[in-house]
């Protein structure tokens, strides 16, 4: 089995941006730099395929990411399990986004990411 890239970052073997740290969790920014300011992954130090594996260490991480969102006036707690739903790392992370209005960044459920995509793509009948 392929060794999993968040296992290595939380065993210290690979490279990080590393937020902050806990006993049980780590806080770091995404590679890619993220989808805004702020946008951190929280993860458990331990291997925990998705949020509906292992409740307790979900528990863990949702408790350590609350501690970051209390930290911003706005701010969007996302996590997923499968690929249907758009988990491409198979080790429990949830994305802590921080928001300010009109930031431009919309959810795929909301009126602003309805809006986004008429103005791309024009009004449909």
């Amino acid at each position: 089995m392929k060794r999993c890239v968040f296992c290595a970052i939380a065993a210290g073997e690979a490279p990080a941006a590393i937020v902050r740290e806990w006993p049980d969790a780590l806080a770091i920014r995404p590679r890619s730099g993220g989808v805004n300011d702020g946008h951190v992954f929280v993860l458990p130090r331990v291997h925990v395929e998705d949020v509906g594996t292992d409740p307790d260490v979900t528990a863990a991480v949702m408790r350590r990411a609350a501690e970051l969102m209390a930290e911003h006036p706005a701010a969007n707690l996302i996590t997923s399990k499968g690929e249907a739903a758009t988990q491409s790392v198979f080790h429990l992370h949830v994305h802590v986004v921080p928001r300010k209005e009109g930031d431009g960044l919309p959810l795929p459920w909301t009126p602003q990411h309805t809006a986004r995509v008429v103005a791309q793509n024009g009004a449909t009948s």
